[in-house]
């Protein structure tokens, strides 16, 4: 058999055209182990390149019967456990008898449906809670992957963190999506200050009634803030006809069909008259809006007539003459963008017209400052709750650090009655022992923004804060 098939591989390699019927020699494959030395031996006449052209031609169809055979399947989970029959699922209600309410749910998640308990948890034995196979958002991932977009412009930090259950049952549900709770309550679980603020509200803004969902992505958008599923003002004309004669009389004839809607408006309602927010700058309450702005009919219509500060000097000019007379001014209110830096100029849910709560406006600046409160383990109610401008004047100061009060003990006894507790000597007759230029007050033995130990003192301990200055009393 050996010498009729050397006899075929001979005749292949002597005559090229005949490489192309290799289906001839697949027979040699069936050759035992070291049956193609043997087979070259046989072949006399086979010697130099065209002995290499043969063992080529067997290896290439021994190599091309391993490849063409079809690739090995994935191991189902039944195979990786060695699960008999029914193991997967129908067994494990055996013992969790109690789940069978769970599959009467009208939403059950497809895995659970389909009794593939082992999908997800480990029938054995696990390094994760409830035996789950894996990390649970790695586990959701595994079939859900690209929930949040990849190039998100913002994520919602439940479904970015991968704590996919906090919104969503994993077996079963009453409410589509195996949502735990249907509707803005689910929402509402978190967003607890919005859900008041909607509730007080006089006027209501529709697309909040019909649900959370009809404006925003619950877990990611790549196409605007706030998961919003497109920017304003294109979401917002969605709903909007700018043409309508009503709607163009109440804006005062400006194309505000390429206007940014929420610098004016409350999207989730309000209990101001055409959901303004809260807090509205006089001119746009008035409807004074030409006072800024070019005319209605101008081809920049949207475009002010001057830039800020200018613009703002002609209502504010005595604040601005104070602002610009005082020794220290504070930078934003100097560079190109001036008053815009902080406050909106149409409306604002904020007090003052800011552009976000006192916290997080100047947090964005002051970074340092929010975040060593945030450690402190004393709280100063101030800087905790935000409430920068009890101690700072926002704008401009003849103080250091733009303190409202340039005296610290005045500026301290305002909250703090500091002579029913201090028998320390302070005021501006004691001198600071540690620098001759200062003297002592609050600021000597109190981090006003916060500290790692108590009573917002610099040191651990009382001892350790006054050796600071009685040096002869040091141990």
């Amino acid at each position: 058999m050996i010498a009729m098939w050397s006899s075929k591989l001979l005749e292949a390699v002597r005559f090229p055209a005949l490489m192309q019927q290799t289906a001839a020699l697949r027979p040699l494959l069936i050759l035992g182990r070291g049956a193609l030395p043997r087979a070259l031996r046989r072949l006399p006449l086979i010697s130099g390149g065209r002995a290499l052209a043969a063992f080529a031609v067997f290896a290439t169809l021994a190599g091309s019967a391993a490849w063409g055979a079809a690739p090995p399947a994935k191991p189902s989970s039944d195979d990786k456990f060695h699960l008999k029959p029914g193991a997967k699922g129908k067994l494990c209600l055996d013992c969790h008898a109690d789940f069978q309410e769970t599959l009467k749910q009208p939403f059950v998640h497809t895995p659970v449906k389909a009794g593939e308990c082992s999908d997800c948890h480990n029938p054995h034995a696990s390094a994760h809670g409830k035996l789950l196979e894996d990390d649970p958002d790695k586990i959701c991932a595994g079939c859900h992957a690209g929930i949040v977009p990849e190039h998100a412009s913002s994520s919602h930090p439940p479904a970015a963190a991968g704590n996919c259950t906090g919104c969503h049952d994993p077996h079963a549900s009453k409410f589509k999506n195996n949502l735990k709770v249907g509707g803005n309550d689910l929402c509402f679980g978190c967003h607890k200050d919005l859900q008041t603020a909607i509730a007080a509200n006089r006027f209501k803004h529709s697309p909040v009634d019909k649900g959370c969902l009809t404006c925003h992505s619950p877990h990611g958008s790549e196409k605007s803030v706030s998961l919003l599923k497109s920017d304003v003002p294109g979401l917002c004309v969605g709903c909007h006809n700018v043409t309508q004669p009503s709607f163009v009389a109440r804006h005062k004839g400006y194309p505000v069909a390429k206007a940014n809607c929420v610098s004016c408006h409350d999207p989730h309602g309000s209990s101001a008259p055409g959901i303004l927010w809260a807090n509205v700058h006089k001119p746009v309450a008035n409807g004074m809006c030409s006072q800024c702005h070019n005319d209605p009919s101008s081809p920049q219509a949207l475009a002010v007539k001057k830039t800020a500060p200018d613009l703002c000097r002609s209502c504010h000019g005595d604040m601005i003459g104070t602002l610009l007379a005082a020794n220290r001014v504070h930078w934003p209110t100097l560079d190109k963008k001036a008053c815009l830096n902080c406050h909106n100029p149409h409306a604002s849910p904020q007090k003052g017209l800011l552009l976000a709560p006192m916290k997080e406006l100047c947090g964005s600046c002051h970074k340092d400052a929010v975040e060593k409160q945030t450690r402190s383990v004393t709280k100063h109610p101030p800087v905790d709750e935000g409430a920068c401008t009890t101690c700072h004047d926002p704008h401009a100061a003849s103080t250091t650090h733009l303190l409202a009060n340039g005296n610290t003990l005045e500026l301290c006894g305002t909250c703090h009655d500091w002579q029913t507790h201090s028998t320390h000597p302070i005021g501006e007759k004691v001198v600071d022992k540690r620098n001759k230029n200062l003297t002592m007050d609050c600021l000597s033995c109190h981090y006003a923004h916060g500290s790692a130990y108590k009573h917002l003192s610099p040191y651990d301990t009382k001892t350790d804060l006054c050796v600071q200055c009685h040096e002869e009393l040091k141990r």
